[in-house]
């Protein structure tokens, strides 16, 4: 399992043997079940998580309704990031959306490794960078792209999550109601099976 994470290092950039026990050594492997809150609103995050099995979601809580923000899925990191690097509380939640497996990194440990390992300071800034792109990107569709179009791309990148997600999450994410990305689905299924004809 902490291969996972270690390969995934070494694409960033390439690490030695003592430096990936380094890491190995810093990490936990962590099982939550589903529905475990990992960050409420309001709490100072201190941990980072990188899934190894599962799914997370990140959501606003607006007037009493659950937005979602984004899906983390197999290789992908759970920040939060404002809370965690500024020491600030949190204004949204993590919850887990499965039974996940996930490693789990905290503040702490991670400056004693980048005291003994100065070179992991870069790689972690890496993936700093990595993780705020990514957010910067979904946060630029939400603005430029209709929620159809939003769908279409969440179906093209993450297909898998459409197996584990429930609807009106993922009808929460695209920014719509339910019965709303019901006339989507339906529409585009039209439009394939016109194409098609």
């Amino acid at each position: 399992m902490e291969n996972k994470l270690l390969n995934y290092f070494s694409r960033i950039m390439p690490i030695s043997k003592e430096e990936a026990d380094a890491i190995a050594a810093t990490m936990s492997l962590t099982h939550f079940k589903k529905g475990t809150i990992l960050l409420k609103e309001g709490q100072i995050s201190t941990e980072a998580y990188f899934v190894l099995e599962g799914c997370v979601r990140q959501y606003f809580l607006v007037d009493g309704e659950e937005k979602t923000a984004n899906f983390f899925t197999e290789e992908q990191w759970v920040i939060s990031l404002n809370s965690f690097s500024n020491g600030i509380p949190s204004n949204h939640y993590i919850v887990c959306c499965t039974d996940c497996i996930l490693v789990v990194g905290n503040r702490e440990k991670e400056e004693d490794l980048y005291h003994r390992f100065p070179k992991l300071e870069t790689v972690s800034r890496k993936v700093m960078e990595k993780v705020f792109t990514e957010q910067q990107e979904i946060m630029a569709s939400n603005t430029t792209d209709s929620p159809e179009q939003r769908y279409l791309k969440l179906l093209s990148s993450r297909p898998e999550l459409f197996q584990i997600i429930p609807q009106y999450q993922i009808a929460s994410y695209i920014g719509v109601k339910p019965e709303s990305l019901s006339r989507i689905r339906k529409r585009i299924a039209q439009n394939n099976q016109n194409s098609n004809s």
